[in-house]
């Protein structure tokens, strides 16, 4: 209405106007006047877009919309928060979702994928048995996700909780496995308890290798923290003339499996704790993984094609991925030389392990050979 008395006011002098210009200058003031009566676009604005129709203008309606902007009155301006504000909720459709509900999802680069589960296998031992390896050549595997340290929840920190220990884990989707290592559960009285307290499904995993072989290279890694630690002759034996091995000594005990598995046995069923031989994991570490695959329920991936034999530290290392510049090897600590130990305390010490050696291997049903 107020366009056309205006238009009324301008007619005694339209006839100094051509048809075409009278047509325009209508259409400019029919304009100017809906976006001065409504100045939040509440009639014309398209459904999700908050912008004023009267500020959305593009190609060569820029130069009218930028002359309009600044007629308008002072409080149907945006300020520039509220046009920032606007600006950021008009990012493309993808980077928002909403649910069936109507309530708006978390934004994609916020998305975690899958959950924080507790493990449903544990690698528990044995300290320099080749955990370790056995660790990262199973991560391999796109159905295993494992936590990157030693977590040492069962023997150091189970007073935390569990909610703790799952916090530690990686997150997994439902098809995957979640795993973790700590050598030292397999050693620790109460252990076997807390584990099948958790679970006891729980699949177990333990590296084993020759006893002496493992005393050895536990005493070469503390030597190099400690260099003025004893000899090994000494803190191994109490009286090496009669041939009296220390069985307090960490290095010794943990070598005793027999006495170690016993303990597991009251809790879990031989059936659901595997063995993996450190000798041949150094050898055939793809028949070695093939059979913890098969124990964990897994589709045999990880195979002879994702190792080579490296010949300076003595030990198999990951062939490289495509996307990587050099293959993958277990740290400097992994396959050290090491110290030279006199041959007569070598030989005590396998008569000390033999019969517990023995009796290992009658109770797994498997001869690792270690003599």
């Amino acid at each position: 209405m107020a366009c056309v008395l205006l238009f009324g006011r301008l007619l005694p002098f339209s006839h100094r106007l051509r048809g075409t210009s009278i047509c325009l200058l209508s259409l400019f003031l029919s304009y100017l006047f809906y976006c001065a009566l409504f100045p939040d676009g509440a009639i014309m604005q398209t459904s999700g877009d908050p912008t004023p129709s009267c500020q959305r203008a593009d190609g060569a309606k820029r130069r009218l919309q930028k002359s309009l902007s600044c007629l308008l009155p002072s409080d149907a301006r945006l300020s520039t928060v509220e046009a920032s504000r606007l600006k950021a909720d008009q990012k493309p459709h993808f980077a928002h979702h909403t649910a069936g509900n109507g309530t708006p999802s978390p934004p994609m680069s916020n998305l975690k994928f899958g959950n924080k589960k507790l493990p449903n296998a544990i690698i528990v031992g044995v300290k320099k048995g080749g955990t370790r390896a056995v660790l990262e050549f199973i991560r391999i595997h796109p159905d295993v996700r494992a936590a990157g340290t030693e977590t040492h929840f069962f023997d150091r920190n189970y007073d935390r909780g569990l909610e703790w220990y799952r916090g530690l884990m990686p997150r997994t989707l439902e098809s995957q496995i979640t795993m973790e290592k700590t050598p030292s559960y397999f050693v620790t009285k109460e252990t076997p308890h807390r584990i099948s307290t958790m679970s006891q499904d729980t699949k177990l995993i333990v590296v084993v290798r020759d006893p002496v072989t493992r005393a050895i290279s536990d005493y070469t890694q503390t030597l190099s923290k400690t260099p003025d630690l004893p000899s090994f002759q000494d803190l191994a034996f109490r009286n090496q003339s009669l041939g009296v091995v220390d069985m307090s000594w960490n290095a010794i005990r943990i070598g005793l499996y027999a006495l170690h598995l016993e303990n597991w046995l009251h809790y879990f069923p031989l059936a659901q704790i595997h063995f993996v031989s450190g000798e041949r994991l150094i050898t055939d570490p793809a028949g070695e993984m093939a059979r913890v695959q098969d124990f964990l329920g897994l589709k045999r991936i990880v195979t002879d094609k994702h190792f080579y034999f490296n010949r300076t530290k003595g030990f198999p290392c990951l062939k490289k991925p495509e996307s990587s510049g050099s293959p993958r090897c277990l740290g400097k600590s992994k396959g050290r030389t090491h110290v030279q130990i006199d041959r007569d305390a070598i030989e005590q010490l396998r008569d000390f392990y033999r019969p517990y050696n023995v009796k290992f291997y009658e109770m797994v049903g498997h001869d690792f050979k270690w003599e």
